[in-house]
């Protein structure tokens, strides 16, 4: 494990001094729109760039001081025991910060990502719970000061979403929210039910990572796209003009539709922002198969096949299958409260993260 981290950091670190090469390319600095993405990712690798290069240093200087132990001057054998003591003991705080800025794999920095939010099994009522996720989330992020706007959205006649597509931005965005990809589940009365039964629905919970421009190379070329006319809730026709867009990805299958703005120029730039998410998503989720043993015991692994949460209405309860987590707080945390049960997760993948690693030397 402690191989994969370093190969990680690596990795982001080569990407750092790649993009600090590239804000001093004069060809680059003249495409403002580009060297705007650029710096923006250079930001968010910032922090764990200039963090791992300490790590880099603290180890060298490890290994220069290792060197004395086999001095023959036993003032120099001395001097070398107790300096390696304090070098070890700074290198191993470095990595414990190491540690807690990676948690949630290598995307945990991402400063932007996209959430689909679409009912499940349960008809209106499994739409109505989507709604109240997409409610419980963006209050969350008023919590948190993150950006939210809505990309895309499939109303139902009664007040709830088939779908909804979110995008959000802030510090740690993607870290945070990636835990809620999987399946929720429902159990409450609906306000339609006169027997006063408890009904079962569900829906699913999509968090995906957004690239910058810079990192996925998309070209007209690569994807057909469709001009329709926006429908609304029941399929009436909600806009005269054919402002709708469909793109269909050739590789990859993909197919991304977006109707919510009347501006067919505007639909285009979020579906070209969608699939930029989905098919990076799809691309990290390969490269993540080639080493899942290495991954298999930590929670954020975002199975959306998974059913991850239960909201319990009739007894105020949220269950947390992945980590037996139970609180009886429900109407606080769809209030936007999530603290409580992120926190627990990300608590988890630090300890099981931490047990995993054993030691650096």
């Amino acid at each position: 494990m402690v191989t994969f981290m370093r190969e990680m950091l690596e990795k982001k670190l080569a990407r750092f001094e790649f993009l600090e090469h590239q804000m001093t390319d004069p060809d680059i600095t003249a495409d403002a729109s580009r060297i705007a993405a650029i710096a923006r990712e250079h930001g968010t690798l910032a922090k764990l760039a200039t963090k791992y290069r300490a790590f880099k240093r603290l180890n060298a200087e490890i290994e220069d001081v290792k060197q004395l132990e086999s001095s023959s001057d036993p003032e120099e054998r001395e001097l070398g025991e107790v300096e390696l003591v304090e070098l070890k003991q700074r290198r191993e705080v470095i990595w414990t910060d190491l540690l807690d800025m990676t948690i949630g794999g290598e995307d945990a920095g991402r400063g932007r990502c996209v959430m689909e939010i679409r009912a499940g099994t349960g008809g209106d009522e499994a739409a109505l719970f989507a709604r109240d996720l997409y409610e419980m989330y963006t209050k969350y992020a008023e919590t948190q000061r993150w950006k939210t706007g809505i990309l895309n959205a499939n109303p139902t006649e009664l007040g709830g979403f088939k779908e909804i597509i979110l995008g959000f931005e802030g510090e740690f965005v993607f870290r945070q929210l990636q835990y809620e990809s999987g399946g929720h589940r429902v159990q409450r009365v609906p306000e339609t039910e006169a027997k006063g039964r408890i009904h079962t629905s569900a829906a699913t919970v999509a968090v995906l990572p957004e690239p910058e421009d810079v990192e996925i190379d998309l070209k007209p070329d690569d994807y057909r796209k469709d001009i329709f006319h926006a429908s609304g809730p029941g399929g009436q026709h909600v806009n005269k003009t054919a402002s709708a867009i469909r793109l269909t990805h050739y590789d990859t299958g993909i197919v991304v539709s977006m109707q919510d703005e009347k501006s067919q120029h505007k639909n285009l730039a979020k579906a070209i922002r969608v699939l930029k998410s989905r098919l990076y998503d799809l691309f990290q989720r390969r490269e993540h198969e080639k080493r899942a043993n290495e991954r298999k015991n930590l929670v954020g692994s975002g199975d959306r096949s998974q059913r991850i949460r239960t909201y319990n209405f009739p007894e105020n309860r949220l269950t947390d299958h992945r980590i037996n987590l139970t609180l009886y707080k429900l109407d606080q945390i769809l209030a936007g409260n999530l603290d409580p049960v992120i926190g627990a997760l990300i608590d988890h993948d630090r300890r099981e993260l931490r047990n995993s690693m054993g030691s650096l030397d």
